[in-house]
């Protein structure tokens, strides 16, 4: 009987751990689209080599000190597809849609933002006819 209760007890316990890992570092708390200049993209990384974006927004916001800085978005790409496609797409105007997560991965990224597509990409100065 004892044996019997130890065993569920441990199965409850496991079934729990999983549930709480799927739900910090698997479950998508949210996704979107966010638009902007990208300035900077990156292949970098000692053990997981990952893919590092930012985007500056138009706008800009105002930090509690009182200093005025641009909107940033800091991203992570696991796509190879999509991370050549914003290499193809460096300094450009893109709109790109991501996931956020809770907590990052090593071998998703630095951010707990990942852009998962380019919803659009037009370039910062478009060639004249």
């Amino acid at each position: 009987m004892r044996r019997r209760i130890v065993t569920i007890v441990t199965l409850v316990v496991l079934i729990a751990l999983a549930g709480i890992v799927y739900y910090r570092y698997y479950y998508v708390f949210g996704d979107g689209v966010k638009a902007g200049t990208m300035n900077y993209f990156v292949h970098k990384g000692y053990m997981f080599k990952t893919y590092e974006g930012r985007i500056i927004q138009s706008g800009i916001r105002t930090q509690p000190q009182g200093s005025v800085q641009s909107n940033e978005f800091m991203f992570s790409v696991t796509d190879e597809r999509v991370a050549q496609q914003l290499n193809n797409n460096a300094g450009g105007y893109l709109k790109l849609h991501y996931k956020e997560y809770f907590h990052t991965l090593p071998w998703r990224g630095v951010s707990r933002y990942v852009v998962d597509s380019v919803v659009s990409a037009e370039p910062l100065n478009p060639a004249q006819p």
